[in-house]
Protein backbone atom coordinates (compact mmCIF):
# COMPACT_ATOMS: atom_id res chain seq x y z
CA UNK A 1 0.00 0.00 0.00
CA UNK A 2 1.25 3.44 -0.90
CA UNK A 3 2.47 5.21 2.21
CA UNK A 4 1.69 8.68 0.97
CA UNK A 5 0.05 10.21 -2.07
CA UNK A 6 0.49 13.70 -3.47
CA UNK A 7 -1.61 13.63 -6.66
CA UNK A 8 -5.03 15.22 -6.45
CA UNK A 9 -6.19 13.75 -9.77
CA UNK A 10 -6.86 10.29 -11.18
CA UNK A 11 -7.45 9.07 -14.73
CA UNK A 12 -10.64 7.00 -14.73
CA UNK A 13 -10.25 4.27 -17.31
CA UNK A 14 -6.87 5.74 -18.12
CA UNK A 15 -8.41 8.76 -19.88
CA UNK A 16 -11.00 10.68 -17.85
CA UNK A 17 -8.95 12.91 -15.57
CA UNK A 18 -10.87 13.90 -12.45
CA UNK A 19 -10.05 15.45 -9.12
CA UNK A 20 -9.92 12.62 -6.63
CA UNK A 21 -12.32 14.15 -4.12
CA UNK A 22 -15.72 13.71 -5.72
CA UNK A 23 -19.32 14.17 -4.66
CA UNK A 24 -21.85 11.47 -3.84
CA UNK A 25 -25.31 12.54 -4.99
CA UNK A 26 -27.35 10.03 -2.97
CA UNK A 27 -28.50 12.46 -0.30
CA UNK A 28 -29.91 15.14 -2.59
CA UNK A 29 -33.12 13.08 -2.72
CA UNK A 30 -35.94 12.77 -0.20
CA UNK A 31 -35.88 11.06 3.17
CA UNK A 32 -34.57 7.47 3.08
CA UNK A 33 -33.35 8.19 -0.49
CA UNK A 34 -36.95 7.97 -1.73
CA UNK A 35 -38.72 10.69 -3.70
CA UNK A 36 -37.65 14.27 -4.29
CA UNK A 37 -36.07 16.46 -1.61
CA UNK A 38 -38.21 19.02 0.19
CA UNK A 39 -36.20 21.80 -1.48
CA UNK A 40 -35.14 20.92 -5.02
CA UNK A 41 -33.61 24.35 -5.57
CA UNK A 42 -31.26 23.71 -2.65
CA UNK A 43 -30.28 20.34 -4.10
CA UNK A 44 -29.39 21.99 -7.41
CA UNK A 45 -27.46 24.69 -5.52
CA UNK A 46 -25.37 22.00 -3.78
CA UNK A 47 -24.52 20.40 -7.13
CA UNK A 48 -23.63 23.72 -8.70
CA UNK A 49 -21.52 24.73 -5.71
CA UNK A 50 -19.64 21.43 -5.90
CA UNK A 51 -18.64 22.17 -9.48
CA UNK A 52 -17.77 25.77 -8.55
CA UNK A 53 -15.38 24.38 -5.92
CA UNK A 54 -13.62 22.26 -8.54
CA UNK A 55 -15.39 18.93 -7.96
CA UNK A 56 -15.65 17.19 -11.33
CA UNK A 57 -16.51 13.59 -10.37
CA UNK A 58 -20.12 13.00 -9.32
CA UNK A 59 -21.51 9.61 -8.32
CA UNK A 60 -25.19 8.69 -8.47
CA UNK A 61 -27.46 5.73 -9.28
CA UNK A 62 -30.80 5.04 -10.91
CA UNK A 63 -32.05 3.79 -7.52
CA UNK A 64 -31.47 7.10 -5.72
CA UNK A 65 -34.98 8.49 -5.66
CA UNK A 66 -35.42 6.34 -7.75
CA UNK A 67 -34.42 8.53 -10.67
CA UNK A 68 -34.51 11.77 -8.67
CA UNK A 69 -30.76 12.19 -8.22
CA UNK A 70 -30.04 11.68 -11.93
CA UNK A 71 -32.77 14.17 -12.89
CA UNK A 72 -31.48 16.84 -10.53
CA UNK A 73 -27.94 16.42 -11.89
CA UNK A 74 -29.22 17.03 -15.41
CA UNK A 75 -31.19 20.08 -14.29
CA UNK A 76 -28.30 21.59 -12.32
CA UNK A 77 -25.27 20.84 -14.47
CA UNK A 78 -24.04 20.75 -18.02
CA UNK A 79 -22.62 17.35 -19.06
CA UNK A 80 -19.28 19.09 -19.66
CA UNK A 81 -19.11 20.22 -16.02
CA UNK A 82 -18.22 16.84 -14.55
CA UNK A 83 -17.70 13.14 -15.09
CA UNK A 84 -20.95 11.55 -13.91
CA UNK A 85 -20.88 7.96 -12.70
CA UNK A 86 -24.22 6.22 -12.31
CA UNK A 87 -25.25 2.66 -11.51
CA UNK A 88 -27.80 -0.07 -12.19
CA UNK A 89 -28.54 -3.29 -10.38
CA UNK A 90 -30.64 -2.28 -7.39
CA UNK A 91 -34.42 -1.98 -7.30
CA UNK A 92 -36.43 -0.04 -4.74
CA UNK A 93 -39.84 -1.04 -3.44
CA UNK A 94 -42.43 1.11 -1.71
CA UNK A 95 -40.85 0.33 1.65
CA UNK A 96 -37.55 1.76 0.42
CA UNK A 97 -35.74 -1.59 0.51
CA UNK A 98 -32.71 -2.13 -1.73
CA UNK A 99 -33.27 -5.25 -3.87
CA UNK A 100 -30.51 -6.62 -6.08
CA UNK A 101 -31.49 -7.19 -9.70
CA UNK A 102 -28.78 -7.94 -12.27
CA UNK A 103 -30.86 -9.25 -15.17
CA UNK A 104 -29.08 -8.24 -18.41
CA UNK A 105 -32.25 -6.95 -20.09
CA UNK A 106 -33.01 -4.82 -17.06
CA UNK A 107 -29.49 -3.40 -16.98
CA UNK A 108 -29.67 -2.46 -20.66
CA UNK A 109 -33.05 -0.82 -20.21
CA UNK A 110 -31.84 1.13 -17.18
CA UNK A 111 -28.83 2.38 -19.12
CA UNK A 112 -31.18 3.87 -21.70
CA UNK A 113 -33.33 5.42 -18.99
CA UNK A 114 -30.33 6.84 -17.11
CA UNK A 115 -28.87 8.22 -20.31
CA UNK A 116 -32.11 10.09 -20.96
CA UNK A 117 -32.38 11.35 -17.38
CA UNK A 118 -28.81 12.63 -17.46
CA UNK A 119 -29.25 14.17 -20.91
CA UNK A 120 -26.18 12.47 -22.41
CA UNK A 121 -25.48 10.36 -25.47
CA UNK A 122 -23.26 8.02 -23.48
CA UNK A 123 -22.77 7.50 -19.75
CA UNK A 124 -19.27 8.44 -18.57
CA UNK A 125 -19.00 5.60 -16.04
CA UNK A 126 -21.66 2.93 -15.59
CA UNK A 127 -21.37 0.75 -12.50
CA UNK A 128 -22.95 -2.56 -11.53
CA UNK A 129 -24.50 -1.62 -8.19
CA UNK A 130 -24.46 -5.04 -6.55
CA UNK A 131 -24.10 -8.70 -7.43
CA UNK A 132 -27.47 -10.41 -7.84
CA UNK A 133 -27.53 -13.91 -6.30
CA UNK A 134 -30.29 -14.89 -8.75
CA UNK A 135 -28.39 -13.90 -11.91
CA UNK A 136 -25.02 -15.33 -12.99
CA UNK A 137 -22.45 -12.62 -12.32
CA UNK A 138 -20.82 -13.04 -15.74
CA UNK A 139 -24.19 -12.48 -17.46
CA UNK A 140 -24.63 -9.17 -15.70
CA UNK A 141 -21.09 -8.07 -16.51
CA UNK A 142 -21.52 -9.06 -20.17
CA UNK A 143 -24.50 -6.69 -20.30
CA UNK A 144 -22.25 -3.82 -19.22
CA UNK A 145 -19.61 -4.85 -21.76
CA UNK A 146 -22.22 -4.84 -24.53
CA UNK A 147 -23.42 -1.38 -23.53
CA UNK A 148 -19.84 -0.18 -23.80
CA UNK A 149 -19.38 -1.87 -27.18
CA UNK A 150 -22.57 -0.22 -28.42
CA UNK A 151 -21.32 3.24 -27.42
CA UNK A 152 -23.94 3.80 -24.73
CA UNK A 153 -21.36 3.62 -21.93
CA UNK A 154 -17.80 4.98 -21.97
CA UNK A 155 -16.40 3.10 -18.97
CA UNK A 156 -17.59 0.24 -16.75
CA UNK A 157 -17.34 -0.02 -12.98
CA UNK A 158 -18.33 -2.48 -10.27
CA UNK A 159 -19.67 -2.04 -6.77
CA UNK A 160 -19.83 -4.29 -3.72
CA UNK A 161 -17.52 -6.97 -5.15
CA UNK A 162 -14.87 -9.34 -3.87
CA UNK A 163 -11.41 -9.81 -5.34
CA UNK A 164 -12.58 -12.99 -7.09
CA UNK A 165 -15.55 -11.18 -8.64
CA UNK A 166 -13.29 -8.36 -9.78
CA UNK A 167 -10.94 -10.83 -11.44
CA UNK A 168 -13.88 -12.61 -13.09
CA UNK A 169 -15.22 -9.30 -14.44
CA UNK A 170 -11.82 -8.30 -15.79
CA UNK A 171 -11.93 -11.35 -18.07
CA UNK A 172 -15.08 -9.86 -19.63
CA UNK A 173 -14.57 -6.09 -19.68
CA UNK A 174 -12.04 -3.40 -18.77
CA UNK A 175 -12.99 -2.39 -15.22
CA UNK A 176 -12.35 1.30 -14.63
CA UNK A 177 -13.50 1.57 -11.01
CA UNK A 178 -14.62 -0.44 -8.02
CA UNK A 179 -16.91 1.07 -5.39
CA UNK A 180 -16.92 -0.69 -2.01
CA UNK A 181 -17.51 0.40 1.56
CA UNK A 182 -14.22 1.63 3.05
CA UNK A 183 -12.92 4.22 5.50
CA UNK A 184 -10.24 4.72 8.15
CA UNK A 185 -12.21 2.65 10.67
CA UNK A 186 -13.51 -0.04 8.28
CA UNK A 187 -10.91 -1.66 6.06
CA UNK A 188 -12.71 -4.92 5.35
CA UNK A 189 -12.10 -4.49 1.62
CA UNK A 190 -8.38 -3.73 1.90
CA UNK A 191 -7.69 -6.71 -0.39
CA UNK A 192 -9.89 -5.22 -3.11
CA UNK A 193 -8.15 -1.85 -2.78
CA UNK A 194 -4.75 -3.53 -3.15
CA UNK A 195 -5.83 -5.27 -6.37
CA UNK A 196 -7.16 -1.96 -7.69
CA UNK A 197 -3.77 -0.40 -7.01
CA UNK A 198 -2.06 -3.23 -8.88
CA UNK A 199 -4.23 -2.69 -11.96
CA UNK A 200 -4.59 1.10 -11.83
CA UNK A 201 -8.34 0.78 -11.16
CA UNK A 202 -10.02 3.64 -9.33
CA UNK A 203 -11.28 2.64 -5.88
CA UNK A 204 -14.36 4.62 -4.84
CA UNK A 205 -14.85 4.23 -1.08
CA UNK A 206 -18.46 4.77 -0.12
CA UNK A 207 -19.29 5.63 3.49
CA UNK A 208 -15.91 7.47 3.44
CA UNK A 209 -16.72 8.87 6.85
CA UNK A 210 -18.34 5.71 8.14
CA UNK A 211 -21.85 7.06 7.88
CA UNK A 212 -20.94 9.00 11.01
CA UNK A 213 -19.66 5.86 12.75
CA UNK A 214 -15.88 5.89 13.05
CA UNK A 215 -15.63 4.02 16.34
CA UNK A 216 -12.20 2.59 16.97
CA UNK A 217 -10.50 5.55 15.29
CA UNK A 218 -12.49 8.45 16.71
CA UNK A 219 -9.97 9.40 19.41
CA UNK A 220 -7.07 9.31 16.96
CA UNK A 221 -9.07 11.28 14.40
CA UNK A 222 -9.97 13.88 17.01
CA UNK A 223 -6.34 14.26 18.05
CA UNK A 224 -5.20 14.77 14.47
CA UNK A 225 -8.10 17.15 13.85
CA UNK A 226 -7.06 19.26 16.84
CA UNK A 227 -3.50 19.49 15.53
CA UNK A 228 -4.72 20.76 12.16
CA UNK A 229 -7.62 22.93 13.36
CA UNK A 230 -9.84 20.66 11.29
CA UNK A 231 -12.90 18.46 11.85
CA UNK A 232 -12.95 14.70 12.32
CA UNK A 233 -14.81 14.37 9.00
CA UNK A 234 -12.10 16.36 7.21
CA UNK A 235 -9.33 14.20 8.65
CA UNK A 236 -11.19 11.01 7.66
CA UNK A 237 -11.40 12.28 4.08
CA UNK A 238 -7.81 13.51 4.05
CA UNK A 239 -6.69 10.07 5.25
CA UNK A 240 -8.45 8.36 2.31
CA UNK A 241 -6.84 10.74 -0.19
CA UNK A 242 -3.43 10.28 1.43
CA UNK A 243 -3.62 6.51 1.85
CA UNK A 244 -3.62 5.40 -1.78
CA UNK A 245 -3.23 7.06 -5.18
CA UNK A 246 -6.31 5.27 -6.56
CA UNK A 247 -8.89 6.29 -3.96
CA UNK A 248 -11.75 8.52 -5.12
CA UNK A 249 -13.79 9.44 -2.02
CA UNK A 250 -17.35 10.62 -2.72
CA UNK A 251 -18.70 12.29 0.45
CA UNK A 252 -22.33 13.22 0.02
CA UNK A 253 -24.41 15.92 1.64
CA UNK A 254 -27.51 18.01 1.06
CA UNK A 255 -25.87 21.06 2.70
CA UNK A 256 -23.67 23.64 0.98
CA UNK A 257 -21.85 24.26 4.27
CA UNK A 258 -21.00 20.57 4.69
CA UNK A 259 -19.97 20.40 1.05
CA UNK A 260 -17.53 23.29 1.46
CA UNK A 261 -16.10 21.70 4.61
CA UNK A 262 -15.65 18.36 2.83
CA UNK A 263 -13.89 19.91 -0.15
CA UNK A 264 -11.53 21.74 2.19
CA UNK A 265 -10.28 18.33 3.34
CA UNK A 266 -8.45 17.96 0.03
CA UNK A 267 -6.07 20.71 1.20
CA UNK A 268 -5.22 19.03 4.51
CA UNK A 269 -1.72 17.52 4.48
CA UNK A 270 -1.13 14.70 6.93
CA UNK A 271 2.23 14.22 8.62
CA UNK A 272 4.04 10.95 9.28
CA UNK A 273 2.94 11.25 12.92
CA UNK A 274 -0.69 11.65 11.79
CA UNK A 275 -0.43 8.55 9.60
CA UNK A 276 1.02 6.55 12.48
CA UNK A 277 -1.85 7.60 14.75
CA UNK A 278 -4.42 6.57 12.16
CA UNK A 279 -2.73 3.34 11.04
Amino acid sequence: MAAHNDSDTFDVGGELTVRRLGFGAMRITGEDIVGPPDDEANARDVLQRAVDLGVDFIDTADSYGPGVSERLIREALDPADAVVATKAGLLRNRSGDWLRHGDPDYIRNQALVSRDRLGVDSIDLYQFHGVDPDTPFEDSVHAFAELQADGLVDHVGLSNVTVDQLETARDVVDVATVQNSYNVADREHEDVLEVCEDYGIGFVPYFPMGGGDLDGKRDALAAVADDHDATVRQVALAWLLDYSPVTLPIPGTSSVDHLESNVAASHLDLTDEDRARLA
